[in-house]
Order: structure tokens, then sequence, then C-alpha cells
């Protein structure tokens, strides 16, 4: 039961002076949600008390399943930016259709991610690997300041269904550009870069420690808002400028809501679900385990599946949108000094209580504020260093997120992903495919055998040692058949052929038909091969099937230092 309700574990044993910690974490990390739901509801499609819906009960309930002490759950945007994606090409974004289907998308991600979550399949993060990642996360960025464009210059443009529509609507648009509105838009994000930049550096430098001058820095969407809605308030900047504002907003907390289960849409809408699932969990999981690292805290990732699973199946019965872990806002709510999943809890009521009392003063909200805390928000994801520094070490995995970020933008978030995967899972087998081989000699008089193209070693007449660097599987088997032959070919003196496993973890059927065949080939050209350096598993498989009948006269040895012993004796 601790296992799957974490809460059971600590909040018997909680402690008055996390109290405070908790508390400070929980009002901090309201006041930077707050702007940050709203704005990406918008970026989602959907009205913006949406937004502070899905940061209500989902935040709650990862505060009593989740492992993480610090991790912040609501939505975040680059998961908003899939939530439309999926559902532009289905319903009006904004429209009653539109609604519906984003709470059957988020309880299906959540259904999705319970099961996997009991199922203990925490694995599937692997599906992506961190050149996949960084080229989506960049080229998502992209769109999603591109898709903030047309609010910041307060002008009428289709998304389109592919991100160059987007593009080509906004470029036709540029006629109708609202000075004030863009003026109100390039100083609100000023504002934001000086409340990260230059104002936390001067606040550092009277006095404040870093910790603080970040904290109070990070209150600029918040600071943003306020200053928004007073200009609109109090200067009418609505009517007499023409910027262009949030409007009618409900107050109170969201009614119990109930997605229509209709199976075609559940087909449509199955690949979305998927990848949001992915891209959701690589990112609460990423983040948690940074964090948790920094307090010697270990997180469960098959339990963080559960607890994003409930999350998300809550924001589908309450009025909300997918929702997952936030990096920045988890940030925060670590350095403000959250102890326990309580913190996450006081920042869902105080929430709910800004919905149910005070919700209705964002009806005055310029839409360009919020447009201006996306873009500041999603700015620090770009990195397009991290191509460069790919490129450095593997050109393959350069040009694998440079691939990535090339679908992303070119066809659509969740077909880039897709393409991100598979050009990944090629990228993997066609290297497990070319494995590196290495011929060995001794090292001195050691025991220590070396590669004899990197070190100076003591080879023997008639023997070749052969490290092969890879497990053995049906991609390389032809591969290393054609280039342990070639060796062989080359020293017409080779007697003995010693094959040092100490690299292999794995033999699959097709290996071992194409290892028992290479023994019995070389046998007939009077070569016999020896094993040495097998590891336990693998001899443990090897013996199921008698593999020494398979090698006679061969030998297996327990060491490529013994095997040279034996076979070099007169």
């Amino acid at each position: 039961m601790r296992k799957l309700l974490p809460f059971l574990t600590w909040l018997p044993a909680y402690r008055r002076q996390d109290l405070p910690g908790d508390l400070m974490a929980g009002v901090i990390v309201t006041i930077m949600l707050i702007p940050q739901s709203l704005a990406y509801a918008m970026l989602a499609g959907l009205p913006p008390e949406y937004g502070l819906y899905a940061s209500i009960l989902p935040l709650f309930v990862y505060g009593l399943l989740g492992t993480s002490r610090t991790l912040s759950v609501g939505p975040v945007a680059v998961v908003a930016l899939m939530t439309a994606s999926a559902l532009t090409p289905f319903a009006a974004p904004g429209s009653e259709q539109y609604i519906q289907l984003a709470l059957l998308l988020a309880l299906m991600t959540g259904v999705i991610q319970l099961v996997l979550g009991l199922v203990r399949a925490g694995f599937v993060a692997s599906l992506l690997s961190h050149p996949v990642v960084a080229g989506f996360i960049t080229s998502s960025s992209i769109l999603i300041i591109i898709s903030q464009l047309k609010h910041i210059l307060g002008v009428s443009a289709p998304s389109g269904h592919l991100p160059y529509e987007a593009v080509l609507n906004l470029w036709g648009a540029l006629g109708e550009t609202s000075i004030a509105t863009l003026v109100a838009g390039l100083s609100s994000i000023a504002l934001l870069f000086a409340m990260r930049g230059p104002l936390r550096a001067l606040l550092t430098r009277v006095g404040l420690s870093k910790s603080t001058a970040q904290l109070i820095a990070r209150t600029g969407p918040a600071v943003l808002v306020v200053a928004g809605m007073a200009a609109v308030g109090l200067f009418g900047a609505d009517t007499r400028l023409g910027i262009a504002v949030v409007g009618e907003f409900p107050s109170g907390l969201p009614g119990l809501t109930l997605p229509a289960l209709d199976v075609p849409v559940l087909q449509a809408l199955l690949p979305a679900a998927l990848m949001i699932v992915l891209v959701g969990y690589v990112e609460s999981v990423s983040v948690g385990r940074a964090l948790g690292a920094r307090r010697r805290q270990v997180i469960d990732p098959d339990q963080e599946l559960v607890a994003l699973g409930a999350s998300n199946i809550a924001a589908g019965f309450t009025g909300g949108m997918p929702v997952t872990g936030g990096f920045s806002r988890s940030v925060v709510n670590y350095d403000a000094g959250a102890q326990t999943g309580l913190a996450s809890m006081i920042t869902a009521v105080l929430i709910g209580l800004v919905t149910l009392f005070v919700a209705k003063w964002f009806s005055v909200l310029p839409q360009v504020v919020l447009a201006a805390t996306v873009i500041v928000a999603v700015s620090s994801l770009l990195n397009f260093r991290e191509v460069g520094r790919l490129w450095r070490y593997s050109k393959g995995d350069g040009a694998l997120m440079v691939l990535t970020m090339l679908a992303v933008l070119g066809a659509g978030v969740e077909i880039g992903i897709a393409v991100g995967v598979v050009a990944s899972l090629m990228l993997y087998l066609w290297r497990a495919s070319r494995p590196h081989i290495a011929v060995l000699g001794r090292v001195g008089d050691s025991e220590h055998f070396r590669n004899i193209r990197r070190h100076t070693v003591t080879t023997y007449p008639g023997l070749l040692i052969v490290r092969i660097d890879e497990n053995l599987f049906f991609a390389n088997t032809r591969f290393l058949e054609d280039r342990l032959l070639s060796l062989v070919a080359a020293d017409k003196d080779v007697k003995h052929l010693v094959l040092v496993c100490s690299a292999i973890s794995l033999i699959d059927a097709s290996a071992l038909e194409s290892l028992e065949n290479f023994i019995r080939k070389l046998r007939e050209l009077g070569i016999t091969v020896h094993l040495t350096d097998v590891k336990g598993p693998v001899m443990d498989r090897l013996q199921l099937i008698d593999i020494g009948k398979h090698l006679q006269p061969g030998r297996i040895f327990l060491s490529t230092h013994e095997a040279v012993v034996a076979l070099t004796q007169p």
C-alpha cells in the first residue's frame, strides 16, 4: 500500500519543521502557476480557465501519489502544444466539441499512464533518446513562439494544421498589426527578460541571497498579469487602444465532467495520447530525478506513471487538460523549500480559492500578456548549441537531432516524434550491426590483453585473439562472420582462434546458429575456436544447448591469460 500510496510514508511521519517550507513553496508556486496555467490553456486552444482547473485536483492527486517531493504537476508548454496539434484537425479551438476532446485526451493519457505504471512499464521512457528529446523540445519551442506571435501583433491568423500554414497565415495578416498591441507585447517580453536577468543580478548586489533573488525574479509573470489587468481596468487599454483581453471568465470551481467515449474518436486520438504519455513521462521523471538527487531522494519511475496517470484522469473528470511535471515550477518549488507532497496540495488549494473568488478579475487580462509569458518561458528551452555538441561527439546523434527538429517543424509534433523514435532505433540497429572488433595481444609480462592497434603488445604465432565489443544478435551475425573470416584469411598460420566474450551479455538464437556454423567452417579449415571470459548468464544459456559438443576440440577458458598459456605450451 505504501508503494501505491506514497503519502502513507511521509504524512504519518510529518515533522512540524517541514511546514514552513511547504507553506512558502505552496504560496510561491501558486503565484507562478496562475499566469502559466492561463497562458498554457490558451496555447492548447482552450479557454484560460481550463488551465486553472487542470492545476487543482491533478496537482492535489500528485501530491498524494507522487514519489518526488518537489515535482509540480500541471499544464506545461510542450504538452499544451501537443494538445492543440492533436485536437485542431477535429474541432475549432475553444468550441464545446474541442473542450470535450481535450477532456477525453486527458482521460486517455491518464488511463494509459496508469496501466503502464501498474504493469511496471517505466522503461517506455527509453524510447525517446536524448537527441530526439532535445530536437523535439527545441523545435516545439519554435512552434510555440510562432503560435503566440499573432497575439503579440494583435492580428487574427488561423493556426493551420501544419506548422508552415501558421507561418503563411501570420505573414498574410501582418498588414493588420496593432501598433499598441505590438508595443505592449514587446514591452512585456522585455520586462520578463529584465526580471530574469538584470533584476536578479541587482537584487544579489544589494545583499539578497541568490536563491531569494531568483524566487523574486520568477514572480515576473504574476507582476505582469497584475500590471496588465490594471492597464485595462484603470486606463481602458482595451477600448482606447484596441488591446484584446481574455473576456468572460467564469468564477467558481469546476464541476464533475464526463468525457464522451466515442470509439472512432478514441482511435483517432490514441497516437496523440501515446505521444503525450511518452513526452510527459520523460519530462517528469527527468526533473524528478534531478531534484531528488540534490536531497538524496530516490523516485520510483513506475509509481510516477501511476501518479501522473491518476492526475490526468482527475483532469479529465474535472474540466482540465493533459498535465505533467513542469521544469521551471518544480525548480521554484524546490528552491522555495518544499519538503513533502503537502506543498503541491497547498498550491492546489490556493489555486482553488483563486478560481472560486478571484477568477472573474481575469476577464480584463490582456491576451498579449499571456503570449509574452509563454514566449519568455519557452525561450529557455531553445538549445541550438546542442546540435553542435552532439555533432562533435557523434555525427549520427547530431543528425538525429536535426532530423527530429525538421520533422516536427515540417510535419507536426506527433509525426516528428515518431520520425525521431524510428530514426533513433534504426541508428541503434545500424551501430549494433557493425560492432567494434579488436585483435588482442599481451601487455608486457602481465595478464592483460589489449588492442594491437592501440598498445605495444606481444602476439603469438598460430594464435589469433579477437574481442567482440557487442552483444551477438540477428542484426550483426553476418557482419561478424565476414570480419572474422577476413581476419583468419589474412593470417595463413592461424591454428587457434580465441573469441574473448567479456563484452557480450546476450547471444540470441540467430547469433547462436551463426556461431555454430562458423565454428564448423573453421574446423574444416583446420582452425579450432575457443571461448574465454564468458559471462555467467551467457554461459548458463550456452550450457542448455551443450555448447561443448560444437566447440570440440575447442575449449571454454576462464580468462584470456589462461587460454594463451594453455594454447602456447609446447
